[in-house]
């Protein structure tokens, strides 16, 4: 990618595309020294895997990009554009900081973010980048928008709403927490060696 087309990204979209491209390194760095064995091992069966870790953040994204699209495509009808910076209500505040790792509280992941049963190491890991190339997409498409007056909808509660800039900055501390959970299954004393 150049420069110039770096530049042309407002600086809050391109802080976020930075944050999609550290995350893809994060999760590179983390798996490619483990084996399948440690990538696919379970200290117990309500404890995900690395796998399961980022697998769960490819269903995730998998359900929220459309609701990204629809977000992008509702802001661009209807004229909503602005360079920022932006300052977004507390509620899109609050999901983003109790996604932040280290977890503030344990939730379940409903049934659509869940991760597959099994997939290779091959699988999740190009689907996981293929999704961070997507995110960075999004981000292009919604630069210039204004970030805080769009509204997403959350796929799992269709009547939360939250700023645009929230759901790309929910989304990047949701990645985070899932790298960093799957990062302590490493230095577990029984991670396999």
């Amino acid at each position: 990618m150049t420069t110039r087309q770096r530049l042309a990204l407002t600086p809050e979209v391109d802080a976020f595309r930075q944050q999609f491209e550290a995350l893809s390194a994060d999760a590179d760095a983390l798996v490619s020294p483990v084996s399948d064995a440690q990538f696919t091992w379970r200290p117990s069966p309500d404890v995900w895997s690395i796998a399961h870790c980022i697998d769960h953040l490819n269903a995730t994204a998998r359900t929220y990009l459309p609701s990204l699209d629809e977000s992008i495509a509702d802001a661009i009808r209807r004229g909503m554009y602005a360079e920022g910076p932006f300052e977004y209500n507390w509620i899109g505040r609050v999901f983003v900081w109790s996604l932040e790792p280290p977890p503030r509280f344990k939730t379940r992941a409903p049934a659509a973010f869940l991760p597959a049963p099994s997939r290779s190491r091959a699988e999740i890991m190009a689907a996981f980048h293929g999704y961070q190339v997507q995110f960075v997409d999004r981000l292009r498409q919604a630069s210039g928008l204004d970030l805080a007056r769009a509204r997403v909808t959350s796929p799992v509660a269709r009547w939360l709403r939250i700023p645009l800039g929230s759901g790309f900055a929910l989304t990047v501390a949701h990645e985070r927490r899932h790298l960093w959970q799957a990062k302590q299954l490493t230095s577990r004393p029984e991670f396999p060696g």
